[in-house]
């Protein structure tokens, strides 16, 4: 079975108010394949499938229990095709968000103290010399500290959920000078300080704004320096 978009659905009539079983079964036949369906309330990944053999793992948000049969066409064409567009699908998901749970921000005890190198007082210091004091995230010490992390440039991310800033623990080294921490610091600052960017019509973080004002850094050059001739080196 091929899917254009020029393509009409074919209509597979849906009973009356959709039931986990009634979506599968139609996905089933619309698909002519073996499918596996799982009902989430993962509000991160609405729709996700996964190929094993002759049978396929589908995962959907419960919201497409209520979608009708355009929507979940769409969704079998996807399956068999995953470059193929779905824009119902989409309009469908943008009109339904007000079903998605917003997950609750863990609560958590902030570990800004480390061996060599004080969170906190290099947060503060920033705050004031960039910001006017004008960012409130906490900060603290993450858990990860893999050298695969440090080649992956993770050393810090910022979280607007919980208005968290967190700082890969691979930075409290001794041989690690302190205006790096401070830079990685100010970096997640000004994704706080911003928040997110439009940059040719798509969301994103990392604007051209953002690469102008993360140069205000007084010791950007070095930073950048350090970072590729020290931290990133291999082995």
């Amino acid at each position: 079975m091929s899917y254009k978009d020029t393509d009409k659905p074919k209509q597979i009539a849906l009973p009356f108010g959709q039931t986990e079983g009634a979506v599968g079964d139609f996905i089933r036949r619309a698909t002519g394949k073996d499918i596996s369906l799982i009902m989430t309330d993962n509000a991160t990944s609405l729709i996700s499938f996964r190929k094993e053999d002759r049978r396929v793992l589908l995962r959907l948000h419960r919201m497409f229990l209520g979608a009708g049969s355009e929507i979940l066409e769409e969704i079998a064409g996807f399956i068999e095709n995953g470059r193929r567009r779905t824009p119902l699908t989409r309009r469908f998901i943008r009109e339904n968000r007000g079903l998605l749970k917003k997950p609750r921000p863990r609560r958590m005890s902030p570990r800004t103290e480390g061996r060599y190198h004080d969170l906190r007082e290099i947060y503060e210091s920033v705050n004031g010399r960039y910001f006017e004091k004008s960012v409130s995230a906490v900060i603290t010490w993450g858990t990860g500290c893999s050298r695969r992390a440090v080649r992956r440039r993770t050393l810090g991310s910022f979280s607007s959920n919980t208005n968290t800033i967190r700082i890969n623990p691979v930075l409290d080294k001794k041989n690690v000078p302190r205006y790096f921490v401070e830079f990685v610091v100010y970096h997640e600052m000004l994704h706080a300080h911003m928040g997110c960017g439009v940059s040719k019509g798509r969301r994103t973080v990392h604007t051209k704004e953002f690469r102008e004002r993360e140069r205000f850094f007084a010791q950007y050059r070095e930073a950048l320096s350090w970072e590729k001739n020290s931290l990133c080196r291999p082995g």
